[in-house]
């Protein structure tokens, strides 16, 4: 799953326990149920103006444990380190968020800034990369400053591929494109090459090894 799937499933995730915890406290604290005509279940919280939201048997249900406080300090200390943790490392990409394209301006002509965001490029390479003859999987990420990014590429090979023939077409197809396309003079490329195993490989369990 990508970083940005997980960010959207973490973010829905968060924002419906947020909107389902605020319309319950809304509810309770317009005393809905009341002038709706309905009897929420014992259990249901905030049911009225005058309910806190734990009550004091809640609270005090299990002070006398002795794993009660450490555990009371600990849930909320890495809940706080974890959503510190998500934010730095959004914020820590790993690469430029885009890419500055070269537009010399002509005499007498203002000068126009054109920018393309990394995803873009990435989503580009990877779509013409995966294309090419024995590609099974591939990911592409661009590093580097604006002015200058590079190129890595992880490649999944088939079985049997042409390993010679898939680097000469990776050059001088998604790299040469995505050169011409930046207008830049040149575009550093790394590749990495995974073979895959083949599907009978795949199914056979390791046999234990005899010494």
């Amino acid at each position: 799953m990508s970083r940005r799937a997980v960010n959207r499933t973490l973010l829905a995730v968060v924002g419906l326990g947020l909107l389902a915890g605020g319309a319950l406290v809304l509810l309770g604290g317009l005393d809905a149920y009341r002038h709706l005509g309905i009897t929420p279940p014992d259990w249901w919280p905030l049911t009225s103006p005058d309910q806190p939201v734990l009550s004091e048997a809640s609270r005090t249900r299990w002070t006398d444990r002795d794993w009660w406080w450490p555990v009371a300090i600990a849930v909320p200390a890495l809940v706080i380190l974890g959503c510190l943790w998500w934010l730095f490392s959004q914020l820590h990409r790993g690469g430029p968020a885009g890419v500055d394209l070269p537009s010399p301006a002509a005499s007498g002509e203002p000068h126009f800034a054109l920018h393309v965001r990394s995803r873009a490029v990435e989503e580009a390479i990877e779509a013409e990369t995966v294309a090419l003859p024995d590609v099974e999987r591939v990911t592409v990420k661009v590093t580097g400053a604006a002015r200058r990014p590079e190129v890595h590429t992880a490649l999944r090979l088939a079985p049997g591929a042409d390993t010679g023939a898939l680097v000469t077409a990776y050059r001088a197809g998604p790299v040469e494109h995505a050169r011409r396309s930046l207008g830049l003079a040149v575009l550093p490329a790394q590749l990495r090459l995974r073979g895959a195993k083949p599907r009978r490989e795949r199914s056979r369990k390791k046999a234990p090894r005899v010494q």
